[in-house]
């Protein structure tokens, strides 16, 4: 929580986004014949596949076991993660009366999020002085599942709907701004050290789009997480345009993607700005000398920002060799 604050730690801090997760054969035995949705939502499974990273690789945090959709799904969506495809929406949301039907379905209230409370409960209990991340989509980027009906390339469906009808947009983001903001506010309310709002599809996106139809609703989500007293962390595929912009939506560290080296980030975000990043998932297949001096790269370019968190600039690949991840970690306590 140094790095997050702006300071400088005596070592440099690193974990990994879907750290806990595919690439891990522990994972993989554990949620054999679990669906994806059924075991973010058993406490104990998703207590323990966030610690299970932890205890290998020794990351100096664990980020919580969940799903994008996940608040979809405690809200009432009928939603399921198809293997080999992604997240399916039975109904896709096109209309005012489409949202009306959303708002139909009521709060996602303490009763709905109790699962998630009772994951993160037990696996704060478990971290002793390691924080844990909370973690939840962005409202764009659930708008964009509920309208595109599930993933997308361009997202031109959502695109159109926010030019095309801006009242049925409008009620949308603030439905899933309601949604993803509880489902956040869950997780640091039962114990999470911060909270990272993470905003896939919002690189298919022009700046002017999204500060005028996206940024407002995911200020909203961010300054519910800061009011319970957290550093929030904000997170985007492709929207290296974005930087300023989501970061002035009030994310106290912005996590950038690998496309953008940090100093340059750094450099938009006028220098102020702690940083989260940005090894380049890729590099985790590639030679161990190259990884090396990638690594480095980034550290040496992390520099320049007032804090700096090794990440990745985006998840683990399901088909990385842990052993690297762990020796990665070592590398970067060791600079």
């Amino acid at each position: 929580m140094t790095a997050y604050s702006g300071s400088r730690p005596e070592r440099l801090p690193v974990w990994f986004m879907r750290q806990a997760g595919r690439s891990l054969p522990e994972y993989r035995e554990l949620r054999a014949g679990t669906a994806m949705l059924d075991s973010c939502l058993d406490p104990d499974m998703a207590s323990e596949i966030t610690l299970q990273p932890v205890r290998r690789h020794g990351v100096d945090a664990a980020v919580f076991f969940s799903d994008i959709v996940v608040p979809l799904k405690l809200a009432g969506v009928d939603v399921e993660i198809v293997p080999g495809t992604g997240p399916v929406i039975a109904s896709p949301v096109r209309t005012l009366d489409d949202v009306a039907r959303l708002r139909d379905l009521g709060p996602l209230d303490a009763e709905r999020l109790a699962p998630v409370a009772a994951g993160v409960e037990r696996t704060v209990a478990q971290l002793g002085g390691t924080p844990l991340v909370g973690f939840a989509g962005a409202p764009f980027t659930l708008a964009a599942y509920l309208v595109e009906g599930g993933p997308s390339r361009d997202h031109l469906a959502a695109r159109r709907l926010m030019h095309a009808d801006p009242a049925a947009w409008t009620a949308l983001m603030d439905w899933t701004a309601d949604v993803t903001g509880a489902f956040l506010a869950a997780q640091v309310t039962a114990g999470a050290s911060a909270a990272q709002l993470f905003d896939s599809w919002a690189g298919a996106l022009s700046l002017a789009d999204y500060a005028a139809h996206c940024a407002p609703a995911s200020a909203r989500v961010l300054a519910q997480a800061r009011a319970l007293g957290v550093r929030t962390v904000h997170f985007g595929v492709a929207t290296g345009e974005l930087l300023v912009a989501m970061r002035d939506a009030g994310a106290d560290v912005m996590g950038v993607d690998y496309r953008v080296p940090l100093d340059e980030a750094s450099a938009r975000l006028g220098g102020s700005t702690p940083l989260q990043g940005n090894v380049d998932p890729a590099l985790l297949a590639a030679p161990w000398d190259v990884l090396e001096a990638h690594v480095r790269d980034v550290a040496r370019r992390g520099a320049a920002a007032p804090g700096h968190v090794v990440n990745l600039g985006h998840g683990v690949p399901p088909e990385t060799d842990p052993t690297v991840l762990t020796r990665l970690v070592q590398l970067v306590h060791s600079l």
